[in-house]
């Protein structure tokens, strides 16, 4: 869960340990786990890489229904719970994208990660339905970033945590976030 927003004190499922670290660092450094050189990622195919992340994601989503809801390992998601969870970063950073475009240098409201994988029953959801929803996430999300003009790309938003972005950075940051977890889910590195 590498997008570090859990709030600390959550109600998280209780076989799942919430990530409290900072993953700003792969914009500095390529990772060592997937494989991505998100320094080395050009602003301008973030989009496609969205899009191509998402028919990973549906190629696992196709898959048999109940292997899908099993946890590999004690705190470890199972392949349904990050397909859901990269569907609502695409959601999420497609909301963060326009604060960014709207407004100058915006705030972005929390998100607790764990606890809406606890509320939003993360792998209790249909597969079908999460494959069509993370589909047309990715999709909007792509969109909104073919959408970014020259001139757009060095407005800033920023986290309550301190973490400041660019549109730019921000691309960059938000890649390695369903690039990782196709990784955690498959074991293909990019």
């Amino acid at each position: 869960m590498s997008t570090s927003e859990s709030t600390p004190g959550a109600t998280v499922d209780a076989g799942i340990v919430p990530d409290t670290k900072d993953w700003t660092w792969v914009l500095e450094r390529p990772c060592p786990d997937c494989g991505l050189d998100t320094p080395r990622v050009v602003r301008e195919g973030v989009a496609g890489m969205v899009r191509a992340n998402a028919e990973g994601w549906l190629a696992v989503l196709a898959g048999d229904g109940e292997g899908l809801r099993r946890r590999p390992a004690p705190g470890v998601w199972s392949a349904l719970e990050y397909a859901c969870h990269v569907r609502d970063v695409f959601r999420l950073f497609d909301v963060r994208l326009g604060l960014m475009l709207d407004r100058d240098d915006p705030l972005f409201p929390n998100w607790d990660q764990d606890g809406t994988a606890v509320a939003e029953r993360y792998g209790e959801q249909d597969p079908r339905v999460v494959a069509g929803e993370l589909a047309r996430a990715a999709e909007t999300l792509a969109a909104a970033f073919e959408r970014v003009a020259a001139t757009q790309w060095e407005r800033t938003g920023n986290r309550s945590d301190g973490a400041r972005f660019t549109v730019e950075s921000f691309s960059r940051y938000l890649i390695h976030d369903p690039v990782h977890h196709l990784f955690d889910v498959t074991g293909e590195r990019v």
